[in-house]
């Protein structure tokens, strides 16, 4: 079984470390900056001890083969900005039998790419964990998680793929209704931009109850539009979806007892969106708060905090508003009340 990662970065470069770990034919298409810090091979960790590595898959940068072989798996990694352009550009990869695997955050990307290959057998993929390079080739799972793949609904199905992937390492499962999970991981995603505009470590943000006011009302307005759709929200961490909002609006002295496991996090991670900004790259803001929005006003529901988040998100990226809010700061910004 041959298995392309394309566009590879940290997330993408983790699942194919974790597929050489398993043994399987792996090779990974990423920047060319990544191709010069990986040639010595990957190492693994994760915020549980786990270990591995060096592992060696094929990596190529912009040194592409020039006539590449069609896989029988393909992992598109990359970013919902960069979607479409890379489903295009991974054709030379792409045979009669290839399956794709979609790997981003917000609800329903892979469409996009269901539209580009309609026949073919287009997956969707949860990443609840995130990943940090601590070192040049040292990738590092930082927070808990599943990997959680779409279950196959024709054929053989694909629970064999679950169980080549499934490891200390990288805990994996399949799952049937990935809407209500893409809107669960939506829920957990709305932390990226409050992470981005606070610039600190997500655990250090948790433990300041402002933001976390902040992050409780973001998720409000989800539910709410979870709620008009009848849309039943899984339980991604240890506390049910719809707890959530209640819990983070604890004191601070309460939160830290009743949701240790939601600290149970390395010091230094941060979000995707904060190193989007950081590196100057467009953020995925319209696929997170941005659907929100647009789902709550098509149902004529509130959604004036995600609107603010957005708004200053897109400040950020104009250069017009420098990171590092405040907790008061993002309070008044947003008309809550400490």
């Amino acid at each position: 079984m041959q298995h392309v990662v394309f566009g590879a970065g940290l997330i993408g470069g983790y699942l194919g470390a974790i597929l050489a770990y398993r043994e399987q034919n792996v090779s990974l298409v990423v920047r060319e900056a990544a191709r010069q810090r990986w040639s010595n091979g990957i190492r693994l960790s994760d915020y549980q001890g786990h270990q591995a590595g060096p592992l060696y898959p094929v990596i190529y940068g912009s040194n592409w083969p020039e006539h590449a072989q069609p896989c029988d798996i393909l992992w598109l990694t990359v970013k919902c900005t960069q979607l479409a352009q890379a489903a295009l550009d991974a054709q030379p990869f792409v045979g009669p039998q290839t399956q794709i695997y979609c790997c981003q955050n917000g609800v329903g990307s892979e469409s996009l790419v269901r539209a580009i290959y309609p026949n073919h057998q287009v997956y969707s993929v949860i990443v609840p964990f995130n990943v940090v390079e601590s070192s040049p080739g040292c990738l590092h799972r930082g927070s808990e998680g599943a990997l959680t793949l779409e279950a196959a609904k024709t054929g053989l199905g694909n629970d064999w793929l679950v169980s080549s992937l499934d490891c200390d390492l990288m805990p994996t499962q399949s799952a049937a209704q990935m809407q209500a999970l893409q809107w669960a991981k939506l829920q957990l995603n709305l932390s990226n931009a409050v992470n981005a505009l606070a610039d600190i470590p997500v655990k250090a943000m948790l433990e300041q109850r402002g933001y976390r006011l902040v992050l409780a009302a973001l998720m409000d307005e989800l539910l709410g539009v979870c709620q008009s759709h009848q849309i039943t929200l899984p339980k991604l961490t240890r506390l049910p979806a719809g707890w959530l909002p209640f819990v983070l609006r604890l004191p601070d002295w309460l939160f830290t007892r009743v949701a240790a496991a939601m600290l149970a996090i390395d010091p230094g991670v941060r979000t995707s969106m904060w190193w989007d900004l950081q590196q100057g790259k467009d953020t995925e803001i319209a696929y997170l708060n941005g659907a929100v929005i647009e789902q709550a006003l098509s149902l004529g529901l509130n959604c004036r905090v995600n609107q603010v988040i957005v708004t200053l998100i897109h400040q950020v990226e104009q250069g017009k508003l420098k990171m590092g809010l405040s907790a008061e700061q993002l309070l008044e910004y947003t008309g809550l009340k400490s």
